[in-house]
């Protein structure tokens, strides 16, 4: 059998990682080449000129013409943390290796910091993979399907009734040779025409043809002006249909990566962080050694992310 070049490609290992992230000093210096990438520029009215003051152990920046000061990690994912730098660049390197996800609760082992400290890094850094897959829309031939998180409460709604359950809608991107590119996993409020066609609208290019089984909510699709064609499974499960290999694999990724990693998480308040954690990772999935420093540019380029706004996940996401 052939080695799968994805599973056994070289990754940026543990070691390497800290050999260069593994001082404040290199930290920092990594956090202030991504946020001025050409030198600094003033937030408050761009200018270039500056001196570097220095208050505890980091750097606070002042601009020479408008006087304004700002911390390094001022505007950023990291603000307002007293976490070492080193921690969280560590959080990003075990949240972006680990292929099935990592529970708050792992990390906090990890690291060795408190549960609710474990729980804030893991959710900003969602956030941030959330914010940055938001960006992308499906191009090309689309499998898509309806799927659901969670499963019946005891003595409760059975099927798609229960109230336990949260719909989202699987749609994963062809080549031409019929590999998968890119995946999207988005939370709905319900199977509806009209929560489709915003679906498609946010998610899926112009020129995508979407392929899907008879689900009626599905003509959405061809409201929001996209191709659609439908497979109808003729009393089989969709997930038997060869048309639909892709999306029932990724699929079956997903509910392997949440099973293993995780005991319970609330799936109608986080949903789509947890969905779009997975493909994050997924979609990123041919170059392993770029993802620490991919989800660590997200996070410069996420901004701020309190408690308070992430606990307001039904707002927020």
């Amino acid at each position: 059998m052939a080695m799968n070049r994805v599973q056994f490609q070289k990754g940026l290992s543990l070691p390497e990682f800290i050999q260069r992230f593994g001082t404040e000093e290199q930290c920092a210096a990594a956090l202030e080449t991504a946020r001025w990438p050409d030198g600094f520029h003033c937030p408050q009215c761009d200018g270039t000129q500056h001196s570097v003051l220095k208050s505890g152990s980091r750097k606070t920046f002042q601009c020479s013409h408008c006087r304004h000061q700002t911390s390094l990690i001022a505007g950023t994912l990291f603000q307002g943390t007293r976490l070492p730098l080193t921690t969280w660049f560590l959080a990003l390197y075990l949240i972006s290796q680990a292929k099935t996800g990592l529970s708050a609760l792992a990390l906090k082992r990890q690291l060795g910091v408190s549960y609710p400290t474990a729980w804030r890094i893991h959710h900003k850094l969602m956030q941030s993979m959330l914010e940055r897959e938001a960006l992308y829309t499906l191009q090309g031939a689309v499998q898509a399907d309806d799927a659901y998180l969670g499963g019946e409460n005891p003595g409760g709604k059975p099927g798609r009734g229960s109230e336990n359950k949260v719909p989202f809608v699987a749609a994963v991107s062809v080549d031409a040779q019929g590999h998968p590119v890119y995946a999207r996993f988005t939370a709905i409020k319900e199977f509806t025409s009209t929560a489709i066609e915003g679906w498609a609208r946010s998610t899926l290019n112009t020129d995508c043809q979407v392929l899907t089984d008879g689900l009626p909510c599905f003509n959405g699709i061809a409201d929001a002006g996209r191709s659609h064609a439908v497979v109808v499974a003729g009393g089989r499960k969709p997930r038997d249909l060869p048309q639909f290999g892709w999306v029932n694999t990724v699929l079956g990724n997903l509910k392997t990566g949440l099973s293993g990693a995780y005991h319970a998480f609330k799936f109608r308040k986080y949903a789509q962080r947890y969905l779009s954690t997975m493909t994050y990772r997924f979609n990123r999935r041919f170059n392993l050694a770029t993802l620490p420093m991919s989800l660590f540019r997200a996070a410069v380029n996420t901004g701020p992310r309190p408690e308070r706004w992430l606990r307001a996940a039904e707002s927020s996401c």
